[in-house]
């Protein structure tokens, strides 16, 4: 069954891979030498969060989608806040006028 996982590393950061086989590949990512570098060197890993597609073409789009997203992003994924998603898409400087706009609003005679 193809999936997409994201795996918490040691130092508290994010991988983002796909795969069939979701038990055998965290298992690689803690072993020696099967892993990728970048959890190689930050062992152990976790799963943090997975999703199963019906073709492995859709979980390795999905884990490129994934992979340009910012942490809190990936964080709200894990989390499950699936209303945060949209807000977390747009630029820092979109979301702090969004942020001040909102301050405007709710301010008095704003």
């Amino acid at each position: 069954m193809p999936w997409t996982y994201i795996l918490r590393c040691s130092d508290d950061s994010y991988y983002v891979g796909s795969t069939v086989d979701l038990e055998g590949r965290i298992w690689q990512h803690n072993s020696d030498d099967l892993g990728a570098l970048y959890t190689r060197r930050r062992r152990p890993v976790e799963l943090a969060w997975c999703t199963w597609f019906a073709r492995i073409d859709d979980a390795f789009a999905y884990e490129k989608r994934i992979q340009g997203w910012s942490r809190k992003k990936r964080e709200a994924l894990i989390n499950e806040e699936y209303d945060a998603l949209p807000d977390l898409s747009r630029r820092a400087a979109v979301q702090l006028r969004a942020a001040e706009e909102a301050d405007d609003a709710e301010a008095p005679g704003g």
